[in-house]
């Protein structure tokens, strides 16, 4: 086995390790989804079809970022295009994108998640609704891409959701954190008119982050 092999289906095991840790948190359902990572000029991404729950190594198929399969017996991800865009254009290293049941829900009824809660400022603040189009075509694709500027975050009207980031770890929990976000304004909604965050006071959350040095 050559070391560029080994490194191959270590990133097969991770992205199978990584779906059951997502769909035990009730983020993927089924074959609803996929999750990919990538590997320097290689892509290790779920095939379609595939019980994400219960993935193996086997059921993650590696193709180069022209999509051309390189390792694996299974066909990729319908949505194989919406992740090769999303390490061309912004040159990430891990996408999840799951049909989770509260991001969903938002999806259906705005055409933006406001921002209500500093917390969001990770994903970059108010996440954008990208107009629906029919799964695995060009047309999602270019959506998606769109709303995803200055964001690791995007919902996909009467679809989904879709989260990037540097490693498969941190796209995990962003797709995570955009589920509890929504969820929060799910239920904030039911109360009344959830209040939003205003320039001013995301501008303020950062600066305090940086002075106290949050997060290090």
């Amino acid at each position: 086995m050559t070391v560029a092999s080994s490194v191959l289906d270590d990133a097969r095991r991770s992205v199978a390790r990584a779906c059951h840790g997502l769909a035990g948190e009730g983020l993927l359902i089924g074959s609803a989804g996929n999750v990919s990572v990538r590997v320097g000029e290689h892509v290790a991404v779920t095939a379609t079809g595939v019980v994400l729950g219960r993935a193996t190594a086997d059921d993650v198929t590696v193709v180069d970022l022209d999509g051309a399969v390189v390792a694996g017996e299974l066909v990729p991800t319908s949505e194989l295009e919406l992740h090769l865009g999303i390490y061309r254009r912004y040159g990430a290293g891990a996408v999840v994108h799951t049909h989770s049941p509260q991001a969903t829900a938002v999806s259906l009824v705005l055409d933006e998640l406001p921002c209500v809660h500093y917390q969001q400022l990770l994903l970059g603040g108010a996440i954008r609704v990208a107009p629906f189009a029919v799964f695995g075509s060009a047309e999602l694709a270019a959506e998606t891409l769109a709303a995803l500027e200055g964001r690791a975050a995007a919902l996909l009207a009467n679809h989904g959701a879709v989260t990037h980031g540097p490693t498969l770890e941190a796209a995990v929990d962003n797709a995570l954190l955009l589920e509890w976000a929504c969820g929060l304004y799910v239920r904030a909604a039911t109360l009344g008119a959830p209040r939003v965050l205003d320039p001013e006071q995301q501008d303020a959350v950062v600066a305090a982050a940086v002075r106290r040095g949050y997060g290090r």
